[in-house]
């Protein structure tokens, strides 16, 4: 793995096997059991040049929980770059600043350049349309944790992937991860315009991978084991396909209906968020809420000891953490969501 998390295209699968196992060490601090302060002293930057709740909450979270501290920046105005600063510059400062930074920015391509400057680690948070491979990764160790509750194997298995293909940046690096395992089913489902990009569907092909396309979800999806649903990225839109894009139409709606209708009573619903819950937005519905089949809070529960991995991995104290434990002293409720009566978070 290099010094950077850039890409996913820099882990092979005994790289995503060791940040899965080390995640799993990860979790009774990210529940707030044990406690650990092998990162104190050292501080992160988050960088943030478009909006983000999770991702960046959840990179601070993750840094304190292992001991450090955090430094926030958000959007372009507050930044030196409003004042025509170039990434190589900004780069170069931030590393005599802090010891990882963490970088979200909407040009493809931009986080890559601004590691260029600098030996501090650099992680991508969401390089426009490009990749999310953080998000990937907890994804991969969402759908592992998954198959191992319902005592299913992951080889052989059929995932369907829906909603925004192209813009989609989480996808992107979704589907290259799932190409490093076993050959899998993989069915794609996005309206017109908005297809997975040729070469991804090239990729998973190459790899031995079974992988389709569907028109609509208006067909039977009985033997998916796993639902990916993604918002449609507007933002992303150039003016013409703004102008052309039509409104969802229920073909490409996740609900309870399309659940109880199509699907298995084992099927896992996951969405990398935010879920769009505006009236006639049909992105992942709402009636889904305390539905165990919806996988979406334990999937962003995971980001924590995932993202604490990576922290863990980059900064070389993975090694450190388990003689540095101890008993948590504050309260800690004993499921983080009111819906979360069916399955506790894990």
């Amino acid at each position: 793995m290099s010094p950077h998390l850039l890409s996913v295209d820099s882990l092979n699968r005994d790289a995503v096997d060791h940040l899965i196992r080390l995640a799993e060490r990860m979790e009774p601090i990210a529940q707030r059991r044990q406690v650990t302060r092998v990162l104190e002293g050292a501080v992160l930057g988050n960088l943030f040049f478009e909006a983000s709740t999770r991702t960046r909450i959840s990179f601070n979270a993750a840094f304190c929980r292992l001991g450090g501290s955090v430094c926030d920046t958000t959007g372009f105005t507050f930044s030196s770059m409003a004042k025509g600063e170039s990434l190589y510059d900004t780069s170069r400062v931030m590393g005599g600043y802090v010891d990882a930074i963490v970088m979200r920015h909407p040009e493809q391509g931009s986080v890559a350049e601004f590691a260029e400057a600098t030996r501090v680690p650099v992680i991508n948070g969401g390089d426009g349309p490009g990749e999310h491979p953080s998000q990937a990764l907890l994804d991969v160790y969402t759908i592992s944790k998954e198959f191992a509750r319902l005592g299913k194997p992951l080889a052989g298995a059929h995932l369907l992937l829906t909603g925004d293909l192209k813009y989609g940046r989480t996808v992107h690096s979704l589907i290259k991860l799932l190409s490093l395992y076993d050959p899998l089913r993989i069915t794609l489902v996005s309206p017109p315009g908005l297809e997975m990009p040729q070469h991804l569907v090239d990729l998973v092909a190459s790899r031995g991978h079974r992988i389709e396309t569907r028109p609509s979800l208006a067909e039977d999806f009985a033997d998916v084991d796993v639902i990916y649903a993604t918002r449609i990225q507007r933002e992303r839109f150039t003016a013409e396909m703004t102008e052309s894009f039509t409104e969802l139409t229920a073909d490409f709606v996740v609900d309870r209906g399309f659940l109880d209708r199509r699907c298995s009573p084992t099927t896992v619903v996951m969405h990398p968020l935010p879920r769009d819950s505006r009236p006639g937005a049909n992105d992942l519905s709402t009636d889904l809420n305390g539905d165990p089949r919806l996988a979406i809070f334990r999937q962003t529960d995971n980001g924590i000891p995932m993202r604490m991995a990576i922290f863990a991995h980059l900064l070389k104290v993975e090694e450190e953490i388990a003689r540095d434990l101890r008993e948590v002293r504050w309260f800690v409720p004993e499921t983080f969501g009111v819906d979360d009566r069916t399955l506790k978070a894990q």
